[in-house]
């Protein structure tokens, strides 16, 4: 019983995250000159769900809690993404781009999160360092599928330097703040497991 409300809970953070991030990453900002979205600065959240799910279900519930997950988080990123008046064709394609992008850079961060765990006991060696690799994956895939030739021309002619900049935004954000965060939050649901299980 306790276990399928931290799985809902779970299901509801990754739906979250994703919805409001692929809002976000249709709304360019520029900071000192760097081209950027504002979902440089939430998109990180994502990684740091999904490592989290690793280390509370084991990687093969977390697998399917996070693909049990998705298609709701799409689905509601298109209306989303549409209600505040994009084109359809922008909020299909940014709704598209996030699967895409999400299901490679997860199924990497998923098993890159595991390989580190087992390898390194430092619990924080494996989310920083899956952190790295996943950003690099799912940044670059997701800007070319939803941005590259698209109807959006400032996203169609930036889409690369934005992503370049976000990337390294986002990995620093993953980095300095995040992890932390994921340290407080990983030893604040172990002792809710822990006291559950009395």
């Amino acid at each position: 019983m306790k276990n399928r409300k931290l799985l809902k809970f779970l299901v509801l953070l990754h739906i979250v995250i994703i919805t409001i991030s692929n809002f976000l990453v249709s709304i360019p900002i520029e900071i000192f000159g760097i081209k950027l979205t504002w979902a440089a600065f939430s998109f990180p959240l994502v990684v740091v769900a999904t490592d989290l799910t690793v280390r509370l279900v084991g990687k093969s519930i977390a697998t399917k809690t996070i693909s049990f997950a998705f298609p709701f988080a799409i689905i509601s990123s298109f209306f989303i993404i549409y209600y505040e008046q994009n084109p359809i064709s922008i909020a299909l394609r940014i709704s598209l781009a996030s699967s895409i992008a999400y299901a490679l850079s997860i199924l990497i961060d998923i098993n890159a999160f595991q390989y580190f765990r087992d390898k390194y006991s430092y619990w924080w060696v494996a989310p920083s360092l899956s952190t790295f690799v996943s950003n690099i994956i799912d940044t670059y895939s997701f800007f070319f599928s939803a941005f590259y030739n698209s109807e959006d021309i400032y996203m169609a002619n930036n889409w690369f330097e934005i992503a370049t900049n976000q990337l390294i935004i986002k990995i620093i954000i993953g980095l300095i703040l995040f992890l932390p965060v994921y340290g407080v939050l990983l030893n604040y649901l172990k002792k809710k497991i822990l006291i559950n299980k009395k």
